[in-house]
């Protein structure tokens, strides 16, 4: 026990050094450089963004559009990603280790997030590449090579993905999280669960990104609407306690310990630093995870791509995990002492009437959000192995993740954020280098993009005048 506990602490100390203010600032003022450069792209164009989410394009049936799938999957197979322990487990961390406030600086994250996702989405387009086995490829590790010509940081960034995947949010976090929603419901043990996701995990990422995007389509949009529909009751049950929730959010991201009676010891920094890192651990904007999932869309428009991988964020953060929060501040569960899962079900609990409702659905959602997490993080961390070894390396690397994902469920869920936290960190700064490099490609492709759509509908305006 004493060498665990010596190892908790070493791996604080690394995960206070990734994440302090350097990282902090560069992953959150880039996506204030963008929302800026972009005249505030992620409200002004998030209509346009909804509409192109859930349109049919015809570049979906143009055989001159590059892709594995339709630009609708790319985004579930993103959000399959990313739509996992982060919105019930991490938002619940975040608000036991920083207090109610850490919720609204994961706000301010995921707003200018919005936009940092948005570069990551053109980005990944614009230099994508096929594969040996005719399959794209992209994503940071590409842009870094092929844009900003720095082949040793784009290693970096893949070494650093493989970690990820194996080590962070892609395999440990998730499993670990399913066994415990699954003994929380149906009291399974935590071995039968190891067994029923390997395997399960085995059969669908062995089958590649269609099977994946497929598995993704179908239960990303049903679980993410039943889970919100479900908080949805809660804040309805409990509507009258709203604003002081939001008040008391407000109030304790710049005091507190006045909020928290002074005993815990948070600070505005501990704050910050738990809402922005759980926000990146939940939405993965500034990562470079998503534009992986981007490049496999069946498109010509980087912009298009951008703009709709913007929604996941959107998706994510602000509505999902603003629920879950809410839940968990109205109810007064973050001051119960239980962590993770249990304090988001307990929230459930006593926000409904019935609480046994409040439990499955905290819990099922829980199993199917992180089960689609872990087939995700599986092919971002393939893409990220076949830029490293080219397709020979990516059939160990499916064993080694199948393996891993059976070791789950036994270890400690303090020990499994902190080495997801600190991977996640290395991850994203060489993509955040990137992302800065080529800011003016960014905006170009964007006013570019405006410029002909705006062309086009004064011509079909014109037309329409005439033929009237």
């Amino acid at each position: 026990m004493e060498i665990f506990k010596s190892i908790e602490q070493i791996l604080n100390g690394i995960n206070d050094i990734v994440w302090g203010p350097p990282l902090l600032i560069l992953l959150v003022g880039t996506g204030i450089y963008f929302t800026f450069k972009l005249k505030l792209l992620q409200i002004f164009k998030l209509p346009l963004a909804i509409k192109y989410l859930f349109s049919k394009d015809d570049e979906e049936y143009d055989d001159d559009a590059k892709g594995d799938v339709s630009s609708f999957a790319a985004l579930c197979t993103a959000l399959s990603a990313t739509i996992g322990t982060g919105n019930i487990v991490g938002v619940a961390t975040a608000i036991a280790t920083g207090g109610p406030g850490a919720l609204l600086w994961m706000w301010i994250a995921a707003f200018f997030g919005m936009a940092t996702k948005y570069a990551e989405g053109v980005l990944a387009i614009k230099y994508r590449e096929v594969d040996e086995n005719g399959q794209m490829s992209g994503g940071p590790m590409y842009y870094i090579e092929k844009g900003v010509g720095n082949k040793f940081l784009a290693k970096m960034f893949a070494v650093f993905g493989v970690g990820v995947a194996l080590l962070g949010i892609g395999t440990f976090g998730q499993v670990n999280s399913i066994a415990s929603a699954a003994k929380i419901i149906f009291n399974v043990p935590s071995w039968i669960t190891a067994v029923i996701i390997t395997v399960l995990v085995a059969l669908i990422t062995l089958g590649g990104i269609e099977r994946i995007s497929k598995v993704a389509e179908k239960i990303v949009p049903t679980m993410a609407i039943l889970y919100i529909l479900g908080a949805l009751m809660v804040l309805v049950f409990n509507f009258k306690a709203v604003p002081g929730a939001i008040g008391l959010i407000i109030y304790s991201a710049i005091n507190p310990r006045a909020a928290l009676g002074g005993a815990v010891g948070i600070t505005v920094a501990i704050a910050i630093q738990r809402g922005v890192g759980r926000g990146v651990f939940s939405n993965e904007a500034g990562l470079g995870s998503a534009p992986i999932a981007a490049a496999a869309a069946k498109t010509k428009s980087p912009v298009k791509q951008g703009l709709i991988s913007m929604t996941g964020t959107f998706i994510d953060t602000i509505i999902i995990c603003t629920m879950t929060g809410l839940a968990i501040v109205l109810t007064g569960s973050f001051n119960s002492g239980l962590e993770g899962a249990e304090m988001t079900t307990v929230a459930f609990q006593q926000g409904l009437p019935f609480a046994v409702l409040g439990k499955y659905i905290v819990n099922i959602g829980l199993i199917f959000f992180a089960f689609t997490t872990i087939i995700g993080w599986n092919y971002y961390g393939e893409r990220c192995v076949e830029y490293l070894t080219g397709v020979k390396g990516i059939k160990l690397y499916k064993f080694v993740f199948i393996a891993f994902v059976g070791v789950g469920p036994f270890l400690s869920l303090d020990l499994v954020f902190i080495i997801a936290d600190i991977v996640n960190g290395l991850m994203a700064l060489p993509n955040l280098v990137g992302l800065i490099a080529l800011r003016h490609v960014v905006i170009n492709e964007t006013n570019e993009f405006f410029e002909k759509l705006k062309k086009e509908k004064k011509i079909a305006k014109d037309n329409k005048l005439q033929v009237n």
